[in-house]
């Protein structure tokens, strides 16, 4: 079953837990870089990375977080976001262990610093 906006939303919220600055900071150290799949159109750049970005835009678009203000394309993504970090949460435990893991290094791609409590 799909999951409503609303819960997408609360969701993104509570896994988000990087600032769009922090996200930022992360996504220029070369180590952001060594983590995920690499996209298919050649750029060398990983889908987290791309995510990653696109989560900035959305922090910085809608900084008091007001459900009303997200769009389609904003809650599309954050769906994605909640997926991915909620699955690899469940199966990761390592994450949190170690935060030079590469499974650390990608759940930060996708905006969640596991060593952040």
């Amino acid at each position: 079953m799909v999951k409503d906006n609303q819960t997408v939303i609360e969701e993104f919220n509570e896994l988000v837990n990087m600032s769009a600055s922090d996200l930022e900071t992360w996504l220029k150290e070369g180590s952001s870089e060594s983590a995920g799949w690499s996209k298919d159109d050649g750029s060398g750049e990983t889908i987290g990375h791309e995510s990653g970005r696109k989560i900035i835009e959305i922090l910085k678009k809608n900084p008091n977080k007001d459900p009303d203000k997200y769009d389609e394309d904003d809650v599309d993504h954050m769906r994605r976001v909640v997926a991915y970090c909620k699955r690899h949460l469940a199966q990761e435990s390592k994450a949190k262990k170690d935060p030079n893991s590469k499974s650390a290094r990608s759940l930060k791609n996708w905006g969640h610093d596991p060593t952040k409590e």
